[in-house]
């Protein structure tokens, strides 16, 4: 066997795919380069529009993996590989890859409506996909919810979107709902004078509504009272606690008995 000539037959065709070898690692790197350039000039003008921060990644992440899909396209490309046949094989892998991660892509799709139509923001008190907390971030398939024992809960975005959505923060108050259990022997409107007085001391309890104090139901052992203050959704807990200590020191120095049973027994 030639050795020489054999070197000499394929020396061109190594020095060719060589430079091509080359050739492809700078253009992926110029490429990944400039992909990183258009992505900060993208995200830099819409954080002059004042866009959100959530909807600002949400489009540079989707601009950077077009880019990147483009780039590798582009790539194959130069090694000679027809790209109409390479899209052919893009759609089949498509179709292959919804069919096994159809969840996956109903949550991207969903995570879009999300951000179109803004039925929650960053920052935000919600329940959504059965998980109640302030919203930390929407992501491309997920959201994330800190609930209120400081837990940091992934949601899918198809979750959250199927289901009823709560938004606390939206409205500027929100309703905090507790009652108060009286005895039979005690002045009803005693006590709703009493609470309406207390309640407005309460740091956080906004005038306007005033709260609600009301009957709301008997038992065995007395009225019932609705206790209601209003307040932002920022000061909800602090003031759901603070109310039943007011509820509490109210009526023991007004004096009230506690609440007893009384069944009335039938005698045969």
């Amino acid at each position: 066997m030639d050795f020489a000539s054999l070197y000499d037959a394929a020396r061109p065709i190594v020095i060719d795919y060589a430079l091509k070898i080359l050739g492809a690692i700078i253009l992926y790197v110029v490429g990944r380069w400039l992909i990183g350039i258009v992505t900060s000039l993208l995200t830099k003008a819409l954080e002059r529009q004042k866009l959100e921060t959530t909807i600002i990644r949400y489009v540079g992440n989707t601009l950077s993996i077009t880019l990147n899909v483009l780039l590798v396209i582009g790539i194959l490309g130069y090694f000679g590989v027809q790209t109409t046949s390479f899209a052919a094989l893009i759609a089949a892998l498509g179709i292959a890859i919804g069919a096994a991660w159809g969840g996956l892509l109903s949550n991207f799709a969903a995570g879009a409506f999300i951000l179109m139509l803004r039925p929650f923001k960053v920052g935000d008190y919600v329940l959504a996909g059965e998980v109640e907390g302030t919203v930390r971030a929407i992501g491309l398939f997920t959201t994330a919810i800190d609930t209120p024992d400081n837990v940091n809960t992934m949601v899918g975005n198809a979750k959250v979107m199927n289901g009823t959505i709560k938004n606390f923060s939206h409205n500027p108050y929100r309703r905090v709902d507790l009652s108060a259990q009286l005895d039979h022997s005690v002045d009803v409107q005693d006590a709703v004078r009493r609470l309406k007085e207390a309640l407005p001391t309460i740091a956080n309890v906004i005038e306007n509504p005033a709260p609600d104090v009301e009957i709301v139901a008997f038992n065995e052992r007395g009225p019932v009272l609705a206790v209601r203050p209003y307040v932002h959704t920022d000061h909800y807990w602090q003031v759901y606690f603070e109310t039943n200590r007011v509820i509490r020191d109210t009526f023991g120095a007004a004096g009230y008995p506690a609440p007893e049973a009384h069944i009335r027994q039938r005698i045969a």
